[in-house]
């Protein structure tokens, strides 16, 4: 028979770990709501969001929660991110928009928007060194970068192009299928598929998603007069954009373990 107080209390510690790994998109949230009392002549909110996350993040390599390694990572993903960003809110894909003014904007998008991708990174780097993350039946990078660009170009080119999403959703299930990810929260070890992963962390990031528009980060057109619950159909697109960050921070895990094994270590 199960313990079951030694169940809820490994249950307790995952949960307080998983908070652990939330840090930084926990604070970003913190942030949105934060800047909503922020008066607007005093300083734009967008600029408000830029600011404070810009020295949140300064803080936590400061703390050493982040290393000067993870930021690394979290920049790019904050570059892929604007790069989607000023796509998606080009008028003439208007996929979203960011109404509100602000002095650090490029184009139409403002520059604390990197920092949404950049929070998925962080969640996901967190959590590799907090719970000993260790994957087992990986597919080669032959496959998994290839897929990984593929997803992301997909973002752009299904507007003009036929969306290819379950094509690849199709793939992720056929190269993972026997992938699965090892962890520790107490003991003993743990394992999941880590297609099962994909798919929690797509729904925590979409409900993320829903408190972010709430926030009036920005908006769907459909939010435009009154703000509405983000469609269920954006599952499959935060799953498609969790599967990118995750084969990254993989695979970036993998080969910086292969080039120097000590500093692979947590």
């Amino acid at each position: 028979m199960v313990d079951l107080r030694s169940s809820l209390y490994e249950l307790a510690v995952f949960g307080a770990k998983e908070a652990r790994a939330c840090i930084f998109p926990g604070l970003f949230l913190g942030v949105l709501a934060l800047s909503m009392g922020v008066p607007r002549h005093w300083m734009a909110r967008y600029d408000t969001v830029f600011l404070l996350t810009l020295g949140l993040q300064a803080l936590l390599v400061w703390l050493r929660i982040e290393s000067p390694q993870e930021v690394l990572v979290l920049t790019a993903f904050h570059g892929l991110g604007l790069a989607l960003e000023l796509f998606k809110t080009h008028p003439a894909i208007g996929s979203w928009s960011y109404p509100e003014p602000g002095f650090f904007k490029l184009g139409t998008v403002p520059l604390f928007s990197g920092f949404m991708y950049a929070a998925v990174a962080s969640y996901m780097c967190q959590a590799w060194r907090i719970l000993d993350l260790e994957l087992s039946g990986y597919p080669p990078y032959l496959f998994s970068v290839p897929l990984c660009l593929a997803i992301y170009a997909n973002f752009f080119t299904h507007h003009v192009l036929p969306d290819a999403r379950w094509v690849l959703l199709a793939a992720v299930l056929v190269l993972f299928r026997h992938t699965r990810v090892h962890f520790t929260v107490t003991q003993p070890r743990r394992a999941m598929p880590l297609l099962l992963a994909f798919l929690l962390i797509g729904g925590f990031v979409w409900i993320a998603e829903n408190v972010s528009t709430y926030l009036g980060a920005w908006v769907y057109p459909n939010q435009l007069r009154h703000w509405a619950p983000v469609s269920l159909g954006k599952l499959s697109s935060w799953s498609l954009l969790v599967i990118v960050s995750f084969l990254i921070v993989a695979d970036l895990k993998h080969v910086r373990a292969r080039r120097c094994p000590a500093l692979s270590q947590p």
